[in-house]
Formats: C-alpha cells, structure tokens, sequence
C-alpha cells in the first residue's frame, strides 16, 4: 500500500492577487483553452473555463456580483464555485472550475 499520494496537479502561477480590482476579471490563455479569473468584492478568488454553456460567451467580460458572474452575451448569472446557472436558468448548464489556491497573493491555477 501506498500511504503517500502525490498530488497530481500542476500549479502555474498567473498572477498576484492584487492584478485582478475587485468585482473584475482577467482572461487568462491555457493550453486547454481560456480561464476567466474573478476576484469578487469580498476580495475571494474563482477560476472557471472562460466560455458560456449556452453560447460560449466570453466570461471574463462579464458583470462580477456578489459570488456571480453574468454573461455578457445573454445576461444569464452564473456561480463562481459551481460554474452552474442560477434562478430560472439553474439545470441548463455548466461552466467547468479551474482548480486554483492562492498563495502569498499569488493565484495558481491547477491543471491534471
């Protein structure tokens, strides 16, 4: 038995904390395709893949609010932790989170 896991994630750093104003957003290129990296008002950071479930709108162009993000294309909010929608759209998709920890006001985003 192996009682040490390794963690399996790479960690790239993209950035210190203070980059993203709050209420804000930075596109951030990745080989497997764009990360939109929120900072809320509070201060707290989410990562999800930067395209829409319903159109692939751009969200890091997006309104942040609260722990939400609206679309700039279709004005559907979506959760930062989840990538889920919410209200009346809540169970129509998904956009998928990026792992990420912040260290020393440094953002690093994960990738398997």
């Amino acid at each position: 038995m192996n009682a040490h896991v390794k963690d399996p994630t790479l960690w790239t750093d993209v950035g210190a904390v203070t980059d993203i104003p709050l209420r804000g957003a930075r596109r951030v290129p990745s080989p497997r395709g764009d990360v939109a990296v929120f900072r809320t008002g509070d201060g707290r950071i989410f990562a999800l893949r930067d395209a829409c479930p319903h159109k692939g709108g751009p969200l890091s162009q997006g309104i942040v609010h609260g722990h939400a993000v609206t679309c700039p294309l279709h004005a559907m909010a979506i959760d930062l932790a989840s990538g889920e929608f919410l209200g009346a759209d809540r169970g129509k998709g998904c956009a998928p989170t990026v792992p990420l920890r912040v260290e020393d006001g440094r953002i690093l985003l994960g990738s398997v």
